[in-house]
């Protein structure tokens, strides 16, 4: 924990490439990732910053999503977290992290491209939880494709429902049970803003997250709810090994950074907490890049 805190050279705290190639089937799963991520499992400390908080965080079970959820609980929330089914076993090891903060945790295993199950996610969450007052909309398809010519329509369209269309059927189920205080939070990612040539679907959704984000800010402000995005750059999470970027990019993946290297999930957790937190009371609409210096702009 000390050495989490202490000074430190941020362009050598965490692994370097190369890394040795690792291809796994979607969704993948974080246990089998070389360097495995730090998700904040051993270094997150929290300072109570959501004490009685009521957090439901979408692909919660790996990645920024299970940083956020581990950071959280930490932070005294009770969170719920969602994941596919076949996500089982990554997702038990943050309920197993949540309890042991004494907290709240609650699984919900489903598909967020079924909107029947994007809806009823949210009201189980909300009757487990007694409530709900952050909500992070962090779940994501991402599948590199070469050309124009390989992106099919069920590529579009499962990228689609994953990113953007999810986001919209959760944000309506949830909205009505957020009080004046509560907040939103979306990931988008750097695509947005530079979209590779190989993620057109995927950087599509993420400018999308970004407009959706903005407007809907506008939206909640009136019942004092805050809506924010965050934009990652290159982060180490299982999207990258499981189809989110070939094999050889994979080896070099986080190099082109300012750092040398790829961000690790509990680097960005704080952002989460900061933008669910009451020291956020008065931002909202903003989106936060967090790309180890490439900018969002």
């Amino acid at each position: 924990m000390a050495d989490r805190l202490s000074l430190r050279d941020p362009r050598t705290q965490y692994p370097q490439p190369p890394f040795p190639e690792q291809p796994q089937p979607a969704p993948g799963a974080a246990a089998k990732m070389e360097p495995r991520p730090d998700h904040g499992e051993e270094s997150y400390v929290g300072a109570g910053k959501l004490k009685g908080r009521k957090a439901l965080i979408t692909e919660g079970d790996s990645g920024i999503g299970r940083a956020a959820a581990i950071a959280y609980a930490r932070e005294g929330a009770d969170v719920a977290i969602s994941y596919l089914p076949s996500e089982e076993s990554d997702a038990q090891e943050v309920i197993a992290l949540i309890k042991a903060e004494g907290r709240i945790a609650v699984a919900l295993p489903g598909d967020i491209t079924d909107e029947a199950w994007s809806r009823q996610l949210v009201a189980e969450a909300v009757e487990r939880l007694g409530g709900l007052d952050v909500l992070v909309i962090n779940a994501g398809r991402q599948q590199f494709r070469e050309s124009l010519s390989e992106v099919s329509s069920e590529d579009f369209d499962k990228t689609l429902k994953t990113n953007l269309y999810a986001l919209h059927w959760i944000s309506q189920a949830a909205v009505p049970h957020l009080p004046p205080g509560a907040s939103v939070i979306t990931t988008a990612s750097v695509q947005a803003y530079e979209p590779s040539d190989i993620l057109l679907d995927y950087a599509t959704t993420k400018a999308g997250i970004v407009a959706y984000t903005k407007a809907l800010a506008k939206q909640l402000i009136e019942k004092g709810v805050r809506a924010n995005v965050v934009a990652p750059g290159p982060f180490w999470t299982v999207l990258q090994s499981s189809g989110g970027q070939p094999q050889d990019k994979v080896a070099k993946f986080g190099k082109q950074s300012q750092f040398g290297r790829p961000g690790q999930p509990v680097e960005i957790a704080p952002v989460y907490v900061l933008l669910a937190s009451q020291e956020g009371s008065y931002i909202t609409g903003e989106v936060y890049g967090v790309t180890g210096g490439a900018g969002i702009a």
